[in-house]
């Protein structure tokens, strides 16, 4: 199968992005498109790689936004889409392998593998697909014993890592997905600037396909973070969740209570 990928910058150190590149370059045959969001234009040698298509924007145009950039180049040379964020890096057998999987089942529409930070940690990026509750009272319930147990739900903290799932919702710092699904679908709703924009597309995926956690193999994510330690980026991420609850519902959300529903009786079994 045909493997292209889409990497976002701002401002980001072209020590860390470099290595998000080399990991794609040597992990399949593909195209990377990179588009830069910056201010200024950002330099790596390996913008000059013949499968590296780098677009210097010149103002941030949003997240999902410049990932539909790359996205709407695709067809028809691109069978699976790697969404890959700057601070991601993997070993040369993780595209292999998912891109097989992907090629084997046919019904799966995107897939995320087991996520690490650097020091080998676990990232719960698994997840159910949120409630208005369980964002708030996550982020600013003040009682850590009453956030673990709202976290330990919500981030899937029972699902096993011997064995792949179908989950209702997964990060967008590194997602395959089916290049047909995603042109189909339009790609990143843009009315998200930031924030929230990959659980709504994989959303939207998962009304045609499967979503699927393989913990077989892995990647290294950074994982800032950034909404946590500063005010300017909480309050784009409170936006970014009205708008979401807005399109999807605040109370009745069938899809949500259905698909949530299927992955807990999965843990339940495990």
């Amino acid at each position: 199968m045909i493997i292209s990928g889409s990497l976002v910058l701002f401002h980001n150190d072209p020590s860390i992005f470099g290595q998000a590149i080399t990991s794609f370059l040597e992990g399949c045959d593909g195209v990377l498109y990179i588009v830069d969001n910056s201010e200024y234009q950002s330099h790596h040698e390996l913008f000059e790689n013949s499968r590296v298509k780098y677009t210097f924007l010149g103002c941030n145009i949003g997240f999902g936004a410049a990932h539909n950039y790359a996205i709407h180049r695709l067809f028809p040379i691109s069978d699976i889409h790697l969404i890959l964020n700057p601070d991601v890096r993997f070993k040369p057998d993780v595209l292999p392998f998912l891109s097989k999987k992907m090629e084997a089942e046919l019904d799966i529409g995107a897939m995320m593998p087991k996520v690490l930070y650097p020091n080998g940690e676990l990232q719960y990026l698994c997840k159910l697909l949120p409630s208005p509750a369980t964002l708030f009272f996550r982020r600013f319930i003040p009682i850590s014993y009453f956030q673990n147990i709202i976290n330990r739900r919500y981030e899937l903290h029972a699902l096993s890592e011997e064995h792949s799932a179908e989950i209702p919702s997964i990060s967008g710092c590194f997602m395959l997905a089916r290049t047909s699904i995603a042109l189909k679908i339009g790609g990143f709703d843009t009315r998200y600037f930031m924030y929230m924009e990959d659980v709504d597309l994989v959303r939207r995926i998962g009304d045609h396909a499967r979503i699927l956690y393989e913990p077989y193999v892995f990647v290294e994510h950074g994982y800032a973070k950034g909404s946590y330690k500063n005010r300017a980026l909480l309050i784009i991420h409170l936006k970014s969740a009205i708008k979401y609850f807005n399109k999807w519902g605040w109370f009745y959300d069938p899809i949500r209570i259905l698909r949530n529903k299927k992955v807990i009786r999965l843990m339940h079994k495990l």
